[in-house]
């Protein structure tokens, strides 16, 4: 005698076997890379920014300096020069001296503690460290290996010893008052952080009005410090994010919940059988 055929019975069998599958533990989630493993990050990074600034050094001062727009660069300073007044003179020195060293220092060592104490959290702050420490580690390999001189106008700094490219004022303050703006983003601070911004902007403008760089060593200073503030996220930020792969992944969309269905209601299954005279019943006797 042939065993009845039970589709319904066989489909809720697969159904709860498969509901009721062990859900991948918590061992087998992403975990973020070893201290190994981000500062080889660190390092690559590293290598990759300076090989780019320096590339970009020696063009600049080689064989694209007789290019236009970097050939009409000289133009810009002395227009600047012959244009000078007490008022922006003070402004300027005022925003050039905020993103010198001590100022840098100071700001950074401000900054790294402030946010710690916000947080209570320690990747946000080393994140702003790294960038930073990123940031000054460049600049003085790329001062090194360029050799550039100050713009012929007067100057209203003292030049330090270090190559006019790039900028490290610019460098400096682009990545820190980035890196600030960024944390407070991530915490759900409002739009306006963003306005933090302008002091770089300020920065760049009263470096070259007060002839201490060209325009082209204001631009690779801004690339340095957005490199940077870049490299600190990849290696600090990004690693520290909550990532979870597997089949406890969960969605909004379908979310899971007790009872192995999306929707918290156990299956029932309703078994059909044959009666003796072939016709298909609930489980209850056949009408005589």
């Amino acid at each position: 005698m042939t065993a009845p055929w039970r589709p319904a019975a066989n489909a809720v069998r697969r159904e709860t076997a498969t509901a009721s599958a062990p859900t991948a533990p918590a061992e087998h989630r992403d975990r973020p890379p070893s201290l190994r493993a981000a500062g080889l990050r660190w390092f690559l990074g590293l290598a990759v920014i300076f090989a780019v600034l320096a590339g970009t050094g020696r063009l600049v001062t080689g064989s694209l300096a007789s290019w236009p727009p970097l050939r009409s660069e000289d133009g810009v300073n002395r227009y600047l020069a012959l244009h000078r007044d007490h008022v922006l003179n003070s402004v300027s020195g005022f925003f050039s001296n905020v993103a010198n060293t001590p100022s840098a220092i100071a700001l950074s060592a401000v900054a790294f503690v402030v946010i710690r104490l916000l947080t209570r959290r320690w990747p946000e702050a080393v994140f702003v460290a790294v960038a930073l420490v990123s940031e000054v580690s460049i600049f003085l390999l790329t001062t090194l290996v360029t050799e550039r001189g100050r713009p012929a106008v007067p100057h209203l700094d003292q030049a330090p010893p270090t190559s006019s490219f790039p900028s490290g004022h610019v460098a400096a303050a682009v990545t820190l008052y980035t890196a600030v703006a960024l944390i407070l983003r991530r915490h759900r601070a409002p739009w306006p952080v963003w306005l933090l911004l302008l002091v770089p902007c300020a920065v760049a403008f009263a470096r070259l009005y007060r002839g201490m760089h060209h325009p082209s060593d204001v631009v690779a200073g801004a690339l340095l410090g957005l490199l940077c503030v870049l490299l600190a996220d990849r290696v600090v930020l990004a690693t520290t994010r909550p990532r979870v792969t597997g089949p406890d992944r969960r969605s909004p969309a379908n979310p899971t919940r007790p009872g192995g269905s999306p929707t918290g209601r156990r299956t029932r299954s309703r078994r059909t059988t044959r009666s003796h005279s072939g016709s298909p019943t609930t489980g209850r006797p056949a009408p005589r």
